[in-house]
């Protein structure tokens, strides 16, 4: 049995996890720096980066003290490498090079976005290549065909904003505060999804992009005339989102061949009504639906640790001078989107 230890500090959470080739996860432990950002509306870069450094060596000691087991019984040790604020991905990736070194172990640089891709994997045996994939998180909106550990072609990404980003400055929009996804989630429980006028960016296009900026400022809009209510406002931007998700993906279907699955990854992927949309998608093309249970859908180890163990198994690994990145696409020969900016 290969046991790898991951390490995940990409953005404002600190993670440590212990992950089989079996898919069992052995210990997690996440500590969540809310809190400390909650004042600003918004993750601090700086204050994010000191808070791994504090956190993370006894965040591991107390993970691998969870599990019964000492650094010795681990057969690899893997982390975040990118992308994401660099401070943050260097305290991680430096604690992974002194913990490889140390014990001689293979460390794996994991690219963040891998994690979320394959993380499904770990959740459900029966996820086989090839699948499509729709990753949305706070920073990516992307449509990638996954055919293999680090073989990812683009199909669609986000020209301007990412999803999560429209979901938490939008909430910001309505006070709603830090973090505003959730919380506008539940406030769109109460509202009417019909009530206002938003678009829906990019929707019939050919190609399966993305755009949010639009319909992001058109809640801006809509608070400020006063109009509507803030449960309708919220009702009816997460339709407006939902609404272009499908459209999207619907359009990538139609473009990427036979798949064995369709898949959806990332802190997005947490809300429910999305989740629900995309898998009655699935079934009108008669696709499994496979959605990673919500412990693995926001920025976690277990994945961090779990994409390690598919380059493990597959005899990878990387030098200890690897370098940290702020940005690091998973499918780097994909053509530069007409009008995005350098988050796509």
């Amino acid at each position: 049995m290969s046991i790898v230890l991951g390490i995940e500090s990409s953005c404002d959470e600190t993670a440590a996890a212990l992950v089989t080739d079996g898919r069992v996860i052995l210990a997690q432990r996440i500590a969540s720096q809310d809190e400390e950002h909650r004042p600003f509306g918004g993750v601090v870069p700086e204050i994010a980066a000191r808070a791994h450094a504090e956190r993370l060596a006894p965040l591991i000691e107390a993970t691998l003290a969870d599990a019964g087991m000492t650094l010795d019984q681990v057969d690899a040790i893997a982390a975040t490498a990118g992308p994401g604020l660099i401070g943050g991905v260097m305290v991680g990736l430096v604690t992974a090079k002194a913990l490889a070194m140390a014990t001689d172990k293979p460390l794996i640089a994991v690219n963040h976005l891998e994690g979320h891709a394959l993380s499904p994997r770990l959740a459900d045996a029966s996820l086989a290549y090839p699948y499509l994939l729709l990753l949305v998180s706070g920073g990516h909106c992307q449509i990638l065909l996954v055919e293999d550990v680090g073989q990812f072609r683009r199909l669609g990404t986000t020209i301007d904003d990412a999803l999560g980003e429209a979901f938490d400055k939008s909430a910001k929009v309505l006070g709603l505060g830090y973090p505003g996804g959730p919380a506008l989630e539940r406030l769109a429980l109460q509202g009417d999804a019909k009530k206002v006028p938003l678009p829906r960016p990019l929707k019939g296009s050919a190609e399966p992009h993305f755009s949010f900026a639009g319909l992001k400022s058109a809640v801006l809009r809509a608070k400020q005339s006063g109009e509507y209510t803030d449960a309708d406002i919220a009702a009816s931007f997460q339709q407006a989102a939902i609404d272009c998700l499908i459209d999207r993906t619907r359009r990538a279907l139609a473009k990427c061949g036979p798949v064995n699955a369709l898949v959806v990854a990332g802190g997005v992927a947490a809300n429910k009504a999305i989740r629900g949309a995309l898998e009655a998608l699935a079934a009108s093309h008669s696709l499994p639906f496979i959605a990673p249970p919500l412990s693995l859908c926001t920025d976690n180890a277990a994945m961090i640790a779990w994409a390690g163990v598919e380059r493990f198994e597959r005899g990878q690994s990387d030098p200890l001078d690897v370098a940290a990145r702020p940005r690091w696409p998973l499918d780097p020969e994909a053509e530069a989107v007409r009008g995005a900016g350098v988050k796509a």
